[in-house]
């Protein structure tokens, strides 16, 4: 791929960032830890926070601290920190270090100035050099918009391993190790790169299914159950599905209703497109009687088969792009969001939160190490996967989920909560990212097992690799069914 060119020198640093860090060995960065993770591809990689800072109330300075701790092979960090929903050129910068704003929905990554991919350590610029020995340590930065709401802790993300929970943020001047000069994001015009996460879950019947972005909230409803084969006049099952939607616009502040019809990639344009419209306007009629509330207006409209949401290779896809999708404000929850809970994990070797299977004749072992809820609806799941055998093994199982075709990359996307009380299931979280053709390229909210993590699901004798998923999580679920691969059903606390 081409070079992108070489970042000029910055011209000024955010402000204060120029103490030293605690003394050390020769370049080594000893502050305390405020979280730390470990790579799931690379063990001995192990990422540590030693500085979140706030700056001018509306930039973050995140500094992390990346060390071999091996004592063999040198360690490449470039190419793992690196953020894979943009293209960069050449690879070396920590451009995918992040945070997560919650409660906004928002996946916040380093801002982009104008001549280079992004406001973040440099491999080149900043003397890194490619490699970590065994045993030593560097610090990256990035430097970003600080999460909304002014919290006083966020969490950290990195395309490396699990995300880092309630990471706590300092309004006092960034402390940087001797030779780290950090920009300064007022120097020169940046553009702000976020992502928005998207929540969906589905009804277990498979009448229905929601997409959730914090602002909005998008319910598509089976065009199978809604109406007969090439009809548009709705069925007694409609009824009960209807219901449910027009209690979500109730309870909704938005005054506008989207309603859009679609189909799948059967047939022509001439009998899709306005079949296409004439669902949407029947929901729109009945909805209408069913919506009490003043000031709601309606919108209907019909796509045919443009606007497909899986692919159309296979009739689940088909199935699932056959439908009327409703799209309005989303709803605020009764009380607040529940605070963060400590990162701590699960009782070791609970048998409960286990599961088994075999890959390649090799025994394979699964244990949830925790199921964490987050602000905004959020849920953070994560599990160890484990080769019990002597032998190598592939387990491939983890990208096999029904809607991966979905998806720009493979992930562990074959994961799946369960409320069983309310009969829905939520699926893994989605980091949308637009095109330069106006679509969206969908990225999964979880651990990445392709590009350069290619080897993410291969596993020798006795390795573990830890993996994690975001998901929607109910306000009032205390615990979840969990799903994960072909290992048994899990029932699995919320903490």
């Amino acid at each position: 791929m081409p070079s992108s060119p070489t970042p000029p020198a910055p011209s000024s640093s955010a402000p204060a960032a120029t103490a030293s860090a605690s003394p050390g060995a020769p370049g080594q960065d000893t502050r305390p830890a405020l979280a730390e993770t470990r790579s799931t591809l690379t063990p001995n990689l192990k990422v540590e926070v030693v500085g979140l800072n706030r700056v001018k109330g509306e930039h973050l300075v995140a500094q992390l601290r990346l060390t071999n701790t091996g004592t063999d092979d040198h360690l490449s960090w470039t190419g793992e920190m690196g953020d894979s929903t943009r293209p960069l050129g050449q690879i070396r910068w920590a451009s995918g270090i992040g945070v997560l704003d919650a409660r906004a929905h928002t996946w916040i990554l380093p801002y982009k100035p104008a001549d280079f991919p992004c406001l973040c350590s440099d491999e080149d610029r900043d003397n890194l050099g490619y490699f970590i020995d065994p045993g030593q340590s560097i610090t990256v930065y990035a430097v970003m918009p600080a999460p909304s709401g002014n919290p006083a802790v966020t969490t950290v993300v990195t395309p490396v391993g699990p995300p880092m929970l309630n990471v706590p943020i300092s309004d006092e001047p960034p402390v940087t190790p001797p030779g780290v000069d950090i920009p300064d994001p007022d120097a020169e015009p940046v553009t702000t790169v976020t992502r928005q996460v998207v929540t969906p879950s589905e009804s277990l019947d498979a009448s229905e299914e929601t997409a959730d972005d914090g602002k909005d909230l998008q319910v598509s409803l089976s065009s199978d159950v809604l109406f007969a084969v090439d009809k548009a006049t709705l069925t007694p099952k409609a009824e009960a599905i209807l219901a449910r939607t027009a209690k979500l616009i109730e309870s909704s502040s938005g005054s506008t209703v989207r309603v859009e019809g679609h189909a799948d990639s059967s047939g022509t344009d001439a009998i899709n497109d306005p079949l296409s419209v004439r669902r949407a306007q029947a929901v729109q009629k009945a909805l209408s009687a069913l919506v009490t509330r003043e000031g709601v207006g309606f919108q209907a409209k019909g796509y045919g088969s443009r606007r497909p949401l899986y692919g159309n290779d296979s009739e689940e896809g088909k199935r699932r792009n056959r439908r009327v999708t409703v799209t309005f404000a989303k709803p605020q929850p009764a009380e607040t969001d529940r605070a963060a809970t400590p990162s701590t994990t699960l009782a070791p070797g609970a048998t409960e939160l286990k599961g088994t299977a075999r890959a390649d004749g090799q025994p394979i072992s699964m244990e949830v190490t925790g199921l964490r809820r987050i602000p905004g609806g959020l849920g953070l799941l994560t599990y160890r996967v484990t080769n019990e055998g002597d032998g190598e093994a592939w387990f491939n199982e983890l990208h096999h989920a029904k809607d991966w075709v979905s998806f720009k990359y493979q992930a562990a996307t074959n994961v799946t909560l369960t409320d069983v009380t309310a009969g829905r299931r939520y699926l893994p979280g989605r980091l949308q990212v637009p095109t330069d053709d106006g679509g969206v390229d969908s990225y999964c909210a979880c651990t990445d097992v392709s590009g350069v993590r290619l080897g993410t699901e291969k596993f020798g004798p006795g390795q573990e690799r830890e993996f994690w998923n975001l998901f929607a999580l109910p306000a009032d679920a205390s615990t979840m069914k969990v799903k994960i691969a072909s290992f048994r059903d899990l029932q699995v606390p919320v903490q």
